[in-house]
């Protein structure tokens, strides 16, 4: 690396450099260490999040990689929020523009101090897209090492237990169907060890979705947490990241708009979160990469749901790994790859998938016999969702994907949350949760404390909900989320009151609030915008988010 022009050199070399070398050599480092690449470790350990908090050893072993190979790793750490935790409170308007903030962190970091290249740690939710984010913004050398799903819970009543099951076992500790003190042994057998929840929920999404994008070595995406597999792949990854230096491989020769096209393709495959339709539309706005929302949809309809996997399915990230895990997946939808898609392998798609074979079995189905013959997301777009909405169909009972409804109007979760629990929903509602919105909310809420209850209380067939806020991963049943535009941007959402009907329409992609069109026009020349306090982070954070069909991203401008 010697000859090699490098960004550090601009700590490193030089007479007018000299205090920043002195700095660099208060930490131990000695003059050699200066021709050799400054590695940036980006880790998002923290001892109050499970997909976290095994981190700072996994960080260990990819430094070990990269000493190995000649560089010089140096790491510091992000925020990480466990949106798990969040859930149900005034807790939960704080994930979603803590991407932003991981993003600009990352930025911070790594521009002030002339990394040469990036190693990213991350787990859950918005950590893994906001790692991508800054990666596409800086676009040095970088390279992802996802945390890991964890053990699958099992006991006498539940052979895969996840978090979804669990939060859907309080409701039905609520209808008498299981104890307090049975709920109390489900809680601990829940998740048996540290890692992602082990679902296809937003967390493992992202995870599979970093390795299909390209920017983590094949199988790290559902390598389990506590594996010694894991342990490996981090100690391959620190040291491919000086390949990738060396071979001048950047975030945006990765993730281009057929590498996303293909993180698509495979959210459908897999069944993934509705919460991936925001973070590929802003990744692909820091790629500065055009993507539009139908693209979901014209990816979906071609592509099927072939992953057997909660909450959707049946079996856990433990069986997907098994079964081949990513690469399996890439493997049987191939046909609708773009298979010159460059990966940090050095390969592309095809390359990589080359001596991989496509499973057959009841954990990934072939493309012949898919589990559903769309893929799991849908968007619907109406009078109601004029820039759109989003669904995840995989989870929605066949039933409930043509659905009539009577609204039900409520202005925060909490609210139809108590409706759920006071037994005022009857079959036939439809719950409208409006000001749950990236601006309204403010921070776009995950409404899954009222669809574990909506599901939990077996409402999920002749109830369904529809909001601009969001859903967690784990959501299931008949819950379109991410309205827009939304109430707090006088949205048609707004204007709903109680006893109007509005059709679900999931198959011809249509979300129609059945109102008169003349109405509907009077009602939004009057409606008064409701307004939620807002304070410190989020107080900023609403002046400058977009929608959520631009992946409510900030405006910069």
């Amino acid at each position: 690396m010697k000859n090699l022009k490098k960004r550090s050199d601009e700590l490193t070399k030089g007479i007018e450099r000299s205090a920043h070398r002195a700095l660099l050599y208060s930490l131990g480092m000695i003059e050699d260490d200066f021709d050799k690449p400054l590695v940036a470790v980006v880790n998002s350990w923290n001892e109050i999040v499970p997909g976290h908090a095994h981190l700072q050893e996994l960080g260990n072993f990819v430094k070990q990689g990269i000493w190995e190979v000649g560089g010089v790793p140096k790491e510091f750490e992000t925020i990480a929020v466990c949106d798990g935790m969040c859930q149900g409170h005034i807790g939960m308007s704080y994930p979603l523009p803590s991407r932003e903030i991981i993003a600009d962190s990352i930025e911070i970091m790594v521009q002030s101090h002339r990394f040469d290249a990036m190693v990213m740690i991350a787990g859950c939710d918005k950590i893994v897209p906001g790692m991508i984010m800054a990666a596409m913004r800086i676009n040095i050398p970088a390279i992802i090492l996802t945390s890991g799903p964890s053990l699958t819970g099992k006991s006498e009543h539940c052979s895969v237990i996840t978090t979804t099951d669990i939060r859907e076992f309080a409701g039905r500790t609520l209808e008498g169907k299981f104890t307090n003190e049975e709920l109390s042994e489900f809680e601990k057998e829940a998740i048996p060890s540290l890692g992602s929840c082990a679902m296809m929920g937003t967390a493992n999404t992202m995870s599979c979705l970093a390795e299909v994008l390209g920017l983590s070595l094949p199988g790290v995406g559902t390598s389990l947490a506590v594996g010694s597999e894991k342990k490996r792949l981090a100690r391959q990854t620190g040291r491919r990241i000086i390949e990738l230096i060396n071979e001048n491989i950047k975030p945006r020769d990765i993730v281009t708009k057929n590498a996303l096209e293909n993180a698509i393709a495979a959210t459908m495959a897999m069944g993934g979160s509705t919460n991936s339709v925001l973070h590929l539309m802003s990744i692909a706005n820091e790629g500065k990469i055009p993507l539009e929302l139908e693209a979901f949809n014209r990816i979906g309809k071609k592509v099927p749901y072939i992953c057997n996997i909660k909450p959707s399915g049946e079996y856990s990230l433990t069986e997907l790994h098994e079964a081949g895990g990513v690469p399996a997946i890439l493997k049987t939808i191939e046909p609708y790859l773009h298979s010159e898609h460059l990966t940090v392998t050095g390969k592309n798609i095809k390359e990589n998938l080359k001596d991989v074979v496509a499973p057959k079995n009841n954990v990934i189905f072939p493309l012949e016999n898919p589990k559903l013959p769309e893929g799991g997301i849908a968007i619907l777009y109406g009078n109601l969702a004029p820039n759109g909405a989003v669904v995840k169909q995989s989870g929605i009972h066949p039933s409930m994907k043509y659905f009539k409804g009577r609204a039900k109007t409520f202005k925060s979760m909490e609210e139809a949350s108590d409706a759920i629990i006071e037994d005022k929903i009857q079959k036939g509602d439809i719950l409208v949760i409006s000001y749950e919105g990236p601006k309204g909310g403010p921070g776009m809420r995950e409404m899954h404390m009222t669809t574990s209850l909506l599901v939990g209380r077996g409402l999920d067939t002749s109830c369904a909900l529809v909001t601009d806020g969001r859903f967690s991963g784990s959501t299931r049943g008949p819950c379109i989320g991410h309205v827009s535009p939304e109430a707090a941007a006088k949205g048609p959402i707004a204007i709903v009151e109680d006893g109007d009907e509005i059709l679900i329409d999931v198959p011809n992609r249509k979300l129609e609030l059945l109102v008169d069109e003349s109405e509907i026009k009077r009602r939004l020349e009057v409606v008064e915008i409701f307004e939620k306090p807002k304070t410190g982070v989020l107080k900023r954070y609403a002046k400058l988010v977009t929608s959520a069909d631009k992946g409510a991203i900030l405006d910069s401008d």
